[in-house]
């Protein structure tokens, strides 16, 4: 009985220490603490990083593609069959670049 009438006394104490701690794991954990805002941050940069090298894709492959529409840019086409094709014309010498950092 002695026990009981312990903790009836301190209540008020061990509401506040639950309480308290309740609020002190929600504000770390959880999907809304302090853990997830780092991780959603660093996720968020990250998406960022990516999002810029999509754009920076989209605007070389508009950039091809209007080469290639409806006027043609022969000069470009001829550099795309020598570079990809390793095609050329007789008696010519072709040269093959070869990039070492990629």
């Amino acid at each position: 009985m002695s026990f009981l009438l312990k903790i009836k006394d301190n209540l008020k104490i061990i509401i506040l220490t639950i309480l308290f701690l309740y609020i002190l794991i929600n504000l770390f954990g959880g999907q809304r603490g302090l853990f997830a805002y780092i991780e959603k941050k660093e996720a968020l940069e990250n998406l960022q990083i990516k999002e810029k090298e999509m754009v920076k894709n989209i605007k070389n492959i508009e950039l091809k593609n209007s080469l290639l529409s409806e006027r043609l840019d022969y000069d470009y086409i001829d550099m795309l069959i020598r570079d990809k094709l390793m095609l050329g014309k007789k008696k010519e010498t072709t040269y093959i670049v070869v990039d070492n950092e990629g």
